[in-house]
């Protein structure tokens, strides 16, 4: 046998032995950008209820976190998922990576692309600490054996794929940016309104595909979801909440009530007793003030109640 062509051999097969010794090594240093992050149970639980998730994602009193809940949108209906950490019909499978990248990206390498119907439009904004702190406190929560309901869509958009053109012409990905301008106080306002509470999600318009349009940010609603008007939260005089106190903001959140004497109703009134009623004093506080100094935006369509009685 030609010893050129032994050695040959021998030299190739050295050579994937070393290569492949180089690539388990290299996997051994691979980190996520969240592997330095430690989960914080009770700040997860704090998390979970700024964002609302029991609302969305609990249909039966008893079955925290188990979905079902329908969100009717001119494209059909969508069915929120099984969120507890039920290994089949939950997220018990998904790890720390899939979870954030759901949260940041909307899209992970178990699910795919999600439909923007899941905000992460707005959770794109929380910080590392908060998404794996949320993953954390949900592992907790019980595991429930619901099935996820089909969403009743529409075609094209019931073809899963199509949201990736969605993410790809409307999403941009990216934590909340701190404003250097403004004090702590102001940037934790922003923060909560902007990334956790997701509050532009209900209260702003959208275009013909679902976008939420860029300069009526926070103008209100004329036709949510459920055909209701959802108000004007801009400071404008005329159709927003430029004559409320901070005062009254924080009572809307913390009770519900409005400052004609009047209260909140539907599905304001069942985001106050879940989630806005436990926040802390500082941090409705906080809400309030940002609010208030935001630039005022004039929508007749979506007319906040008069601070009258």
């Amino acid at each position: 046998m030609d010893i050129n062509f032994i050695t040959r051999r021998i030299q190739r097969l050295i050579n994937t032995i070393f290569f492949c010794f180089v690539f388990y090594f290299l996997s051994l240093q691979q980190t996520t950008p969240y592997a330095h992050l430690i989960g914080d149970v009770k700040q997860g639980e704090y998390v979970f209820t700024v964002a609302g998730c029991q609302s969305c994602h609990t249909e039966k009193p008893a079955a925290t976190g188990a979905g079902g809940v329908e969100i009717r949108t001119p494209f059909g209906s969508f069915y929120t998922p099984n969120i507890t950490p039920h290994p089949i019909f939950g997220i018990g499978l998904w790890s720390r990576d899939q979870f954030a990248d759901a949260l940041r990206y909307g899209k992970n390498s178990r699910v795919g692309s999600f439909f923007p119907s899941f905000p992460y439009t707005s959770y794109t904004k929380m910080s590392d600490q908060d998404i794996i702190s949320l993953y954390t406190y949900i592992m907790t929560l019980p595991k429930i054996a619901q099935e996820n309901k089909s969403h009743e869509l529409d075609f094209p958009f019931s073809w899963r794929f199509s949201s990736n053109f969605w993410r790809l012409l409307f999403f941009q990905p990216g934590t909340y940016q701190y404003n250097q301008n403004s004090d702590e106080v102001w940037n934790r306002g922003a923060y909560l309104v902007q990334a956790i509470g997701h509050c532009a999600e209900c209260h702003s318009p959208r275009n013909f595909l679902g976008k939420i349009v860029n300069d009526m940010t926070l103008a209100g609603n004329p036709k949510d979801y459920d055909g209701a008007v959802v108000p004007n939260v801009t400071p404008d005089s005329e159709t927003g909440i430029g004559l409320w106190k901070e005062g009254d903001i924080v009572a809307l959140l913390k009770f519900g009530t409005l400052p004609n004497g009047d209260v909140v109703g539907g599905k304001m009134m069942e985001f106050v007793m879940n989630a806005s009623s436990k926040l802390s004093d500082k941090d409705l506080q906080a809400i309030a003030l940002y609010l208030k100094s935001l630039p005022p935006v004039y929508n007749p369509e979506a007319i906040a109640t008069k601070p009258e009685f």
